[in-house]
């Protein structure tokens, strides 16, 4: 689930930054995909910590 929000989360800040720069709409995409996946990751890692410490 974390994962999930992290990647709607970095998408919608990927592309505002993009749009927000005047940027074309290659580069709202682009924007978008990479800061989805680095918050996806984010989320990832924070998923199995909190797993890791519940144990």
């Amino acid at each position: 689930m974390i994962v999930i929000i992290g990647a709607i989360l970095g998408a919608l800040t990927g592309a505002l930054m993009a749009w927000r720069r005047k940027g074309k709409l290659a580069d709202i995409l682009q924007y978008a995909f990479v800061l989805a996946l680095i918050f996806a990751l984010l989320g990832l890692f924070l998923t199995l910590i909190i797993h890791r410490s519940a144990l």
